[in-house]
């Protein structure tokens, strides 16, 4: 492989400077067997044996430390209850909080079934606040919970009549509890909600649309505020979870092992930094002192076609299992999901219409007790996955498609101490592998006709990236000059390297009539690799002035060796609530938001020099060839500089946010919410072709990139009982900015045609939408839940045969998308066998559009094409089943 590697290097010199006059040499078979080994080197084991020797290495270091670390420590309890009305009676639904040492600022949060009950595993010994509240309720707080190392005490909980309604799911005991939240409290989805609710897949990441703001592209992209979630972050117990070199949410965590999901447009809050779009957090379930176990999806979808089963449509079970591994001492929680999946792509024909992805995800947690106030978990992260006919659509046959594959662990070691002042220090270290490659059918040049794309596609690459992560914060005990104060200061350190190899073939751009009219061609294969290191540093305040009125204030410094050097980032925010009952409340706030630098960017200059021909009706050549030389120019306030080969970029993206908003408990039972929130990006990577006569052609890499995002936001909130939930929510948006950012040229195939940059509506901008979800508890332990989305058509442009912009870019789209989807829950008992009716199973259906109504995500878009702008890949009426076992 190091032969490989020199031989790619060696072709990357010899082509890098070829005469314009002279065609390009064609790829070499020895070329293409070294990337094939590479690939295969990486991957043909990938799903068979996952963990690496370095995995097996890190877990069993993991293990020796928790078992000789100390010879005895205190044990874990679980503080257990019921939440009644005054006359008795369970009361179901009801929200409990639970805040205390070494649980993370917001507590741990359970809601009530049937029978009123409530229980918190993992309990340190130490002092416990419980809060809970239920519509139609008075809240109530119960403080001084004592856990000792022997026993928790059993909680009984009575809520009496009436009750104040609070803006986010939990409901506030009285109007300083308002003061003493964030000023902004991020989206929540919950653990019961992300189960019960009609996702397209059972995964995270498809729940965030169900967020206003958040929109899905039809390419797969999440984009939050305006911004693709490359520019965003995604933390897994406050640890970076993303692709180091792309930063896509590219790693996984079973849906089983998540306990909640938070989506943050404003975070003002200063520890959170390295993004410059929104903030995604997962929270992951505390291992239990008890044993439990569940089996989810264990049946596999059959494939129905003509009445008839032709094989298997999808197979994606999950496990779950926690308990203690040493009796009040180490508890431990696995969760395991395997996925065969067959997803059809409406537009082509059976069987060659499927995406077939193959993968399994392992989330492993060690959670040990050194002491009453110190806490130590480990998380093990396993990740491989394989996707065949990864971008097939109505206009891409499977031939012509890329196949995706990836492997990868995470081990992450999470410390966290309380001191007897009060204080909690919190210390993280993290450390990411990440492998992944992408390739053609095979070995064929690819042809661009009007009505599609055939031949195979035109890139290949693969890619090893690690990250090394380490933070430590502490948080002081309440203060009391002025107000009262929750300070909180800390530092983190990230470094990102990867290396890797890109090699592409010939690209044909056809007429109607099958005739040539453009060429593109490569320089051989290139050795690609990158690397940055970024430290930072920040402080952060909770000012709450009185019961009315609170602020956050924070200031953060971050320095990159890749990006600027000394970067800013102040921020902050307020909450006000006029009167004593809270049902008012304002919320404001104002940051600035530095982003990372793509490692995609530090080696930008070493990728394929591209050479463009053009040909006339006959064939003959028109012009000379235009050779395409890469190279980076940073823009400042004192001129453009070009940066040569081996410096850093010395330019960071970054983003200013600010909001407005307003809550307001209209009756009981009712909730509303209006926002305004505006966000600037500028200074992103942005790729554009230049041809200027008597010099040479460039493909020009600058930080003159941005673009802007406006959003006015109305959400209503209607509980009419305990057992019924609605969300109501109408956005109006826009989003414009530079098209040909890095990463939407590079991220997650390479273009095989590089238009000139143009600033026009981004592919997320759907001006007005409307979402709208429930989940209503009927008798006989059935829950139904709808999910409405309704919006704009995404925006797409016209082309000619040559691929260039007909036209505004983004200025025709789609017809509207409405889509209507619902799942019914069941939970029931087998009462016919001993072994069975000792245990729960649950029911799952689901409908997908169950309006059918047409929804196309493809189209002609090329005015050369007979049947321009002609829909095509239509979504039909859907039906998905599931069967879980709980132990």
């Amino acid at each position: 492989m190091r032969l490989c590697r020199a031989k790619a290097r060696r072709y990357t010199t010899k082509t890098s400077h070829y005469p314009a006059s002279e065609k390009l040499p064609r790829i070499g078979q020895d070329e293409v067997q070294c990337l094939e080994v590479l690939r295969e080197s990486r991957f043909s084991r990938m799903i068979q044996n996952p963990p690496t020797r370095r995995l097996v290495w890190a877990a069993g270091l993991a293990a020796v430390l928790f078992v000789v670390s100390a010879p005895l420590y205190p044990a874990t309890q679980t503080l257990q209850g019921d939440v009644r009305d005054e006359k008795g009676a369970p009361i179901e639904g009801a929200i409990c909080t639970l805040t205390g040492p070494t649980l993370r600022p917001s507590g741990l949060t359970v809601k009530t079934g049937e029978s009123g009950e409530i229980e918190f595993t993992g309990l340190v010994p130490g002092s416990y606040t419980l809060t809970c509240a239920a519509v139609t309720r008075q809240p109530v707080v119960k403080a001084g919970i004592e856990v000792t190392e022997s026993q928790a005490p059993a909680v009984d909980v009575v809520l009496p009549p009436e009750v104040v309604v609070r803006e986010k799911v939990e409901v506030k005991e009285k109007a300083t509890a308002v003061t003493q939240e964030s000023t902004t409290p991020p989206a929540t989805l919950s653990a019961p909600q992300l189960l019960t609710l009609p996702l397209t897949e059972q995964k995270f990441k498809a729940s965030l649309p169900l967020v206003p703001g958040v929109v899905r592209t039809p390419d797969g992209k999440t984009n939050i505020k305006g911004q693709v979630e490359t520019q965003g972050m995604l933390l897994v117990d406050s640890a970076e979870t993303v692709d180091p070199v792309t930063g896509s949410f590219a790693i996984d965590v079973p849906l089983d092992a998540i306990e909640s999901v938070e989506v943050r447009k404003t975070a003002y809050q200063a520890e959170y930094g390295r993004f410059s779009g929104g903030l995604t957090s997962v929270q992951t379930k505390a291992p239990s002192s008890q044993w439990h176990f569940e089996v989810n999806d264990f049946l596999p979808t059959p494939r129905i076609k003509s009445g008839h089963i032709v094989g298997i449509a999808d197979d994606k079970p999950r496990a779950f299992l926690t308990g203690p591994l040493w009796t009040n001492k180490l508890n431990f929680s696995e969760a395991a999901t395997y996925d065969l999946l067959k997803q059809p792509v409406r537009g082509l024909a059976w069987p060659k219409n499927e995406i077939k992805t193959q993968g399994y995800n392992s989330f492993t947690v060690f959670q040990y007790i050194f002491s009453a106030q110190h806490l130590l978990t480990t998380d093990i992260n396993v990740f491989p996955l394989r996707r065949q006919y990864a971008d097939i659509n109505s206009l891409v046959p499977q031939s012509a498609s890329t196949d995706y594959a990836q492997q990868g662990y995470s081990v992450e070691l999470n410390d966290q101490y309380l001191l007897q002042s009060g204080g909690a220090l919190a210390a993280l270290v993290k450390f990411t592998h990440f492998a992944s490659n992408a390739h053609g059918q095979g070995q064929e040049d690819m042809f661009l006709s009007p009505d599609g794309r055939s031949g195979n596609f035109f890139n290949s690459w693969d890619r090893t990236s690690n990250q090394q992560e380490a933070s430590l914060s502490y948080q002081s005990p309440r203060r009391l000059p002025w107000g009262q104060h929750i300070f909180k200061v800390g530092c983190d350190f990230v470094h990102r390297s990867y290396d890797g190899m890109s090699v592409s073939r010939p690209v044909h751009l056809l007429r109607e009539d099958g005739t040539l009219a453009g060429q593109v061609d490569f320089s051989g294969p290139a050795a690609l690799g990158a690397e940055d290191t970024e430290v930072a540093a920040y402080i952060q305040d909770h000012w709450i002035l009185n019961s009315h009125l609170a602020f956050d204030a924070g200031f953060r410094y971050s320095g990159q060796t890749i990006g600027e050097t000394a970067a800013f980032s102040p921020r902050v925010g307020l909450v006000y609530t006029p009167s004593e009952s809270g049902r008012t409340i304002f919320r404001a706030g104002v940051g600035i938001f530095n982003d990372r630098v793509p490692l995609l960017a530090g080696d930008f200059r070493r990728n394929p020099t591209r050479t463009l021909r053009f040909f006339d009706a006959q064939g003959q050549p028109i012009g000379t060839p235009l050779i395409f030389q890469n190279d980076y120019v940073r823009v400042t306030e004192q001129g453009q500089h070009i940066i040569p080969p081996g410096n850093d970029l010395g330019s960071t993206p970054y983003n200013v946010t600010w909001n407005l908003e307003v809550n307001r408990e209209i009756v009981p039972h009712v909730v509303a919410r209006f926002s305004y929130l505006s966000s600037r990006t500028f200074a992103q990577f942005v790729i554009n072709p230049q041809v200027v006569p008597g010099s040479t052609p460039i493909l020009l890499l600058t930080n003159t990139g941005g673009s802007r995002y406006h959003e006015v936001e109305t959400t209503l909130r209607v509980r009419t009982s305990r057992r019924a939930d609605v969300n109501f929510s109408y956005v109006y948006s826009l989003a414009r900015g530079d098209l040909n950012t890095l990463t939407s040229i590079y991220v997650p195939f390479e273009q095989p045609v590089i238009r000139p940059n143009a600033y026009a509506d981004l592919p997320s901008n759907v001006p007005h939408r409307v979402v709208t979800w429930g989940r209503f508890r009927l008798p006989r332990e059935l829950t139904v839940s709808p999910l409405l989305d309704v919006h704009t058509g995404f925006p797409y442009s016209a082309i000619d045969v040559l691929q260039n912009y007909v036209g505004a870019p983004n200025s025709r789209r789609f017809p509207t998308f409405l889509s209507l989807d619902l799942q019914l829950t069941k939970d029931f008992q087998l009462p016919f066998s001993g072994w069975l009716k000792k245990h729960k199973f649950r029911g799952e259906f689901r409908i997908y559009n169950l309006t059918n109504h047409s929804n196309p995500r493809d189209v002609l878009a090329n005015v050369a094409s007979p049947n321009f702008g002609q829909y095509l890949g239509f979504q039909h009426r859907l039906f998905d089943a599931g069967l879980d076992i709980v132990y």
